[in-house]
C-alpha cells in the first residue's frame, strides 16, 4: 500500500460523512414539512447555545442554576420531538446523525488515532489495488510451485511453503514477525503476496510494499513543509505490515533510524511484521545496527529460502514451451 491508497481511503471517509450530512439535513426538511411542531422545537434547540453565551455573559450568583435549567428545557425538548416523531410513525432516532461509524463518526480518527474502520478501508483498497496489478492472481499459494527445487532445497522450501499457508490462515493480532531471507529469485515475494492475499480477504489491514517506497514517502512527509506523520503513522498501526526488498534502501542516518523504529515499535505494540531481504545473516549485521540484528535474528521466524533462480527457470521453460504465466517471485 502507498500514499495514493492512504489518499484515497480519506476521501472515501469524507464522502460518507458528508453523505450522512446531506442524508440528515433531508430528514430534517421533510419532518419540517409533515409535523410542523417539530420545525418549532429544533428552533428552540438552535437557539441553545446562543442562550447559553448569554447566561454565561451575565453572569450573577445563579448561572449555574440557570444553565442547569436551559439544560432541562434542552432534554424535554428533545424527548418530545422524539416523541413526536414515534407518534408520526417515523424511528424516534429519525433526525440523529446517522454515520456509517459510530466509533469516529466517519472522520476514521478516534482517541488520537486510526479508527478501526479506517484501518479496514485501507485494507480494502490495498486488496482492490494489488489485485489489479494481477500479482495476487499470480501469487497465490495455489500457483506456487515446488517443481523448481529439488533434493534438501525442496524439503527447505516444501517447509517453510506449508508453514507460510497455515501462518496465513490462521493469522490474527498475535501471530509472529517472520523473517524471510535469501538469494534473488526464489519466492519470497510470492509467498508474501499470497499471506498479504489471504490475510487481507480475512479482513485485516495490510500495508504491503518494499521498502525503499514506504522509507521515501516516510522521508518525504518528513521533511514536508506541514511534517506530516500520516504514513509513519499508518505503518506503526497497521495489523499486518509487509517489507518487501529490505536492504535495497539507500544506507541513510533517517532510513537507518526509520527502519530500527519501525522494527522496534511494532515488536513493543505486539503487532506482526514480515521482512524479505536478499542479505544473508552476515549482509544484515554487516548492513544494519546491531540493534535492529539483534530484533529480527532473536525475536522474527527467520526462514532461509533455498534452491535455483526460479525467475530464471521459468523463462528457460516458457522458451522450451513448457512454461506457465510468470508469477512475482
Amino acid at each position: 500500500m502507498d500514499s495514493e491508497i492512504f489518499d484515497r481511503a480519506q476521501a472515501v471517509m469524507t464522502s460518507r460523512r458528508q453523505r450522512a450530512e446531506r442524508e440528515n439535513e433531508r430528514r430534517i426538511d421533510e419532518i419540517n414539512q409533515k409535523i410542523p411542531q417539530i420545525r418549532e422545537i429544533n428552533r428552540q434547540l438552535c437557539n441553545t447555545g446562543r442562550e447559553l453565551m448569554e447566561i454565561i455573559k451575565k453572569g450573577g450568583p445563579d448561572v449555574q442554576l440557570r444553565v442547569e435549567q436551559l439544560k432541562k428545557n434542552n432534554i424535554g425538548a428533545q424527548a418530545m420531538s422524539r416523541k413526536l416523531l414515534v407518534s408520526g410513525g417515523y424511528p424516534e432516532d429519525y433526525l440523529d446523525m446517522h454515520y456509517e461509524c459510530p466509533v469516529c463518526h466517519d472522520t476514521g480518527y478516534v482517541n488520537s488515532g486510526f479508527c478501526d474502520c479506517f484501518r479496514r478501508l485501507c485494507g480494502q483498497l490495498s486488496a482492490s489495488a494489488l489485485n489489479k496489478t494481477a500479482q495476487l492472481k499470480l501469487s497465490g499459494f495455489d500457483t506456487f510451485s515446488l517443481s523448481y527445487y529439488s533434493g534438501e532445497d525442496y524439503r527447505t522450501m516444501e517447509r517453510i511453503y506449508n508453514f507460510a499457508r497455515r501462518y496465513a490462515a490462521g493469522f490474527s493480532l498475535n501471530s509472529e514477525s517472520i523473517l524471510m531471507f535469501g538469494k534473488t529469485g526464489l519466492g519470497k515475494t510470492h509467498l508474501s503476496l499470497a499471506i498479504a492475499d489471504t490475510v487481507l480477504k480475512k479482513g485485516y489491514g495490510v500495508v504491503y510494499d518494499s521498502a525503499i517506497n514506504i522509507l521515501r514517502k516516510i522521508e518525504r512527509e518528513h521533511f514536508s513543509r506541514e511534517h506530516s506523520d500520516e504514513m509513519i503513522s499508518l505503518v506503526m498501526e497497521c495489523e499486518l505490515l509487509i517489507l518487501d526488498d529490505l536492504g535495497t534502501e539507500y544506507e541513510t542516518p533517517f532510513y537507518s533510524s526509520t527502519i530500527y523504529n519501525i522494527i522496534n515499535t511494532r515488536l513493543n505494540s505486539g503487532r506482526p511484521t514480515i521482512i524479505s531481504t536478499n542479505l544473508d545473516y552476515s549482509g544484515i549485521r554487516r548492513r544494519y545496527d546491531e540493534r535492529v540484528v539483534s530484533r529480527i535474528t532473536a525475536v522474527y521466524t527467520c526462514m532461509e529460502f533455498k534452491g535455483e533462480d526460479v525467475r530464471y527457470q521459468m523463462r528457460q521453460r516458457q522458451s522450451e514451451g513448457i512454461g506457465t504465466a510468470e508469477a512475482k517471485y
